[in-house]
């Protein structure tokens, strides 16, 4: 969308800019008005005749910002600090700001400074860390990532005045960062056209054919979903209920993801058409799937019910499949509420109140912000820490249920393990086992939607460096970091070595003088584990038979290294050639078996056979 689309007025006349804006948009006040003629006015003035690369004037991009702002009914503090959102270009600080436009848009200006400039781009720690203050911005005032959301929109908007390498750049940042920020906040809409326009520059040739496919089949498709919407009309008629249906073929990203994941091309797919019923009650919805599902064959596995279950982002809608005169049809029921939230997210919480604070309602209750208060004091210390919590904050989303019926979202790949830590960190630190839906499974499996999860534990175990590797939330990661760092020094001084070689990389210093280092050389550190006869009364004892898996009859070995006797905890790991290998479970050498979960196995002592 161009800018010429935008505003009808002449973009040098800037007082008429000013004035198509406050006409579009009624909910403002007499103050708000005044106070956004005079951000308007002070903007102006300091840019001057200024230019973009592009031609046109500097001030169009900040207004064309704050429209976006006001579509979303943002309140006016909100739209003042998108118009001064680049005021520091002119050399102007938020405190000068705060000056004149008062302590709220002070903290607003300071906020946003501090992640406009931000180097998002460059594929390292750094931009690990400035995406870690980027989006940990959004606990002190949501409003303040809105508006870098709003920037980078109109950015993605405008992308065909940047050179050819800087459009690369930014549409790469729009679907690694932006599309996906919008998703978790609930604002489908950006999101949306996030994807839709970075796909126009990253994959073109794609693009350009799922385009070509959509506009051929524009006529069939209207007929087509014409007579769906009228079937559902008529009997929702007879039911009554009132709806509001809208048609539509899917947004150009997400027919691209189907293609990527069945290996077809746009022509090859069907399910390219969606309909959206709106109702005034949660119970309508239910009753309005009934319908359809009534009209047409529902398919296999294709219900799901967001209203009972809503999204990590607050969205909420029920979804089907049918298939329709022989095409595979998708339907979103949802209330106008849900609508509202589904299209505008977090920023649908600030709709303007007059005579009231214009106060972030229920913002805390969706689960990003609850994540984000959490891991603000959080150090990333690496690059897989960083991909760990952009997953997790960023990237798909599972719901696994308690043998109690709990619920919990994690992150597409979780484990048993970060499952357990969820829970709570105790029993993360106790896992040795785990069961999905009644069967064992490797507690480094990912766990698929919808699993019952059951954690078996033991207080004997405690976190590994193979778990450390293998969990995909940060909480799980952070408090595993931390306990190795703690407990296991061939762990801590690992660290500090790779921390003094990356210091030493950046500074091009030796290792000698990267920090004040102490490493023990691992001829001088004491054995953990000693031969039998250095404790005569463990040799003297007799072993127990095992159990693996409950079962008497397999074949195992005890280990040399820790030589396990009854009542040592135990643990089992599967040998290409000698069977099960018995373990202490404190046993360093087992814990440091690379990927050990994939090939451990419960065991335990059978202590009804004789002595």
């Amino acid at each position: 969308m161009e800018s010429a689309d935008i505003f009808r007025s002449n973009i040098n006349d800037k007082n008429a800019l000013l004035n198509e804006f406050l006409s579009k948009y009624d909910y403002f006040n007499d103050e708000d008005r005044e106070r956004i003629s005079k951000a308007w006015a002070f903007m102006t003035e300091k840019c001057g005749d200024k230019k973009r690369s592009c031609g046109s004037p500097y001030y169009l991009h900040p207004l064309r910002l704050a429209k976006i702002l006001a579509d979303s009914k943002l309140d006016a503090d909100a739209i003042i600090t998108g118009i001064l959102h680049t005021i520091r270009d002119f050399g102007v600080s938020p405190e000068a700001a705060g000056e004149i436009f008062g302590e709220q848009i002070e903290k607003l200006l300071q906020g946003t400074n501090k992640i406009m400039y931000l180097p998002i781009n460059s594929k390292t720690l750094r931009q690990a860390d400035a995406i870690r203050k980027m989006i940990f911005a959004m606990v002190d005032d949501v409003r303040i990532i809105l508006v870098k959301i709003a920037d980078r929109l109109d950015r993605i908007r405008n992308i065909k005045s940047l050179e050819p390498e800087r459009q690369r750049i930014l549409a790469e940042e729009i679907i690694d960062i932006w599309a996906p920020l919008a998703d978790r906040l609930g604002m489908q809409t950006a999101k949306n056209e996030f994807e839709d326009l970075s796909l126009r520059y990253t994959n073109p040739k794609a693009y350009n054919q799922i385009e070509a496919i959509v506009a051929q089949s524009k006529e069939e498709r209207a007929e087509f979903l014409n007579s769906a919407v009228k079937k559902i009309q008529q009997k929702a008629e007879k039911t009554g209920i009132s709806v509001t249906i809208t048609s539509r073929a899917k947004h150009y990203y997400s027919i691209y993801q189907k293609m990527r994941k069945r290996n077809k091309s746009a022509s090859e797919l069907y399910d390219l058409l969606a309909l959206r019923i709106l109702c005034n009650s949660n119970a309508e919805c239910y009753q309005l799937v009934g319908i359809v599902h009534s009209l047409w064959l529902p398919m296999d596995g294709r219900f799901k019910d967001y209203i009972a279950v809503p999204k990590a982002n607050g969205y909420q809608s029920l979804h089907t499949t049918v298939i329709c005169e022989g095409k595979p049809l998708e339907i979103q029921i949802r209330t106008y509420e849900m609508h509202n939230m589904a299209e505008h997210g977090i920023a649908s919480h600030w709709l303007y109140k007059k005579g009231t604070n214009h106060d972030l309602v229920e913002a805390d209750k969706l689960e990003i912000f609850n994540k984000l208060q959490s891991l603000k004091e959080s150090i990333l210390t690496n690059g897989a820490d960083f991909e760990t919590l952009k997953n997790e904050l960023l990237g798909d989303e599972i719901f696994v249920f308690t043998p109690a019926g709990d619920v919990k979202k994690l992150p597409a790949g979780a484990t048993a393990i970060d499952f357990a830590y969820s829970v709570h960190s105790a029993i993360g630190e106790k896992i040795v086992a785990a069961k999905a839906d009644g069967k064992i499974i490797p507690i480094t499996k990912p766990l698929q939607n919808t699993q019952i999860i059951e954690v078996i534990t033991n207080p004997q175990a405690h976190p590994t460096e193979s778990q450390l590797g293998n969990v995909k939330t940060s909480k799980a990661h952070q408090k595993i970091h931390s306990w190795l760092m703690a407990n296991d020094p061939t762990f801590s001084e690992r660290i500090a070595l790779q921390n003094a070689a990356d210091s030493a990389a950046g500074t091009g210093e030796g290792l000698l003088q990267a920090g004040s280092v102490t490493v023990t050389p691992r001829k001088q550190r004491k054995k953990h584990y000693k031969k039998d006869e250095d404790h005569p009364e463990k040799s003297a004892r007799t072993r127990k038979p095992v159990l693996v898996q409950g079962e008497k009859r397999v074949l195992y070995n005890f280990a040399q290294c820790c030589n396990p006797y009854y009542p040592d905890v135990i643990c089992g790991y599967v040998t290409r050639t000698k069977g099960v290998t018995i373990h202490r479970a404190d046993c360093l050498i087992y814990q440091r078996i690379p990927e050990k979960e994939k090939r451990s196995v419960t065991v335990s002592w059978d202590t009804d056979a004789e002595k």
